[in-house]
């Protein structure tokens, strides 16, 4: 009876490592492809007042993409940091840009509110796709993603990115 109670025992934690092992890969991001960087720097998305922004503008310069939505908690949580980063590197070639996947009535509600100083482009509910070409399979956000001058990706992060995390980072670029 013993050993039954052991078999059992070691098979359900062989259970439970393999779930949380398979359960946090499938929320990972995955590796982002050059087509997604392709893809981004192809895309022109409307501003706040409506204007049509390419993306292929921040050719060139590090950027940094956030992909947000004014009723995401951690998203809103996280506009501060980004913002504070944003104006420390202002003067360093690199620009933060928000991707809003919501509608721009609602994107222009929260900004006045709260005073965002880099671009917010709305993508609408068509910015996910654009989210998952980057890797970001489980759609969540915020999700965030950092390009190097070069056009390589070197930040996929899924959720609240620490501040720290992200400056220590596009120091190294």
């Amino acid at each position: 009876m013993a050993k039954r109670i052991l078999i059992l025992l070691v098979l359900a934690v062989a259970a439970a490592a393999a779930g949380f092992y398979f359960g946090t890969r499938k929320h990972a991001p995955d590796p982002a492809a050059d087509a997604a960087v392709q893809q981004l720097f192809a895309t022109k998305l409307p501003d706040l007042k409506g204007a049509e922004q390419p993306i292929a503008q921040w050719h060139g310069k590090t950027l940094v993409v956030n992909f947000w939505a004014p009723w995401c908690g951690p998203c809103v949580e996280e506009m501060p940091d980004l913002g504070t980063l944003s104006h420390e590197f202002s003067g360093k070639d690199v620009q933060f840009v928000g991707i809003g996947i919501d509608s721009a009535q609602n994107m222009i509600a929260f900004e006045q509110k709260v005073k965002v100083d880099y671009p917010l482009l709305v993508a609408g509910y068509a910015g996910t796709d654009l989210a998952r070409a980057f890797g970001n399979t489980a759609g969540g956000l915020p999700f965030t993603v950092v390009i190097d001058g070069a056009g390589k990706v070197r930040i996929q992060k899924l959720g609240r990115i620490a501040p720290d995390e992200l400056r220590t980072a596009l120091k190294g670029l």
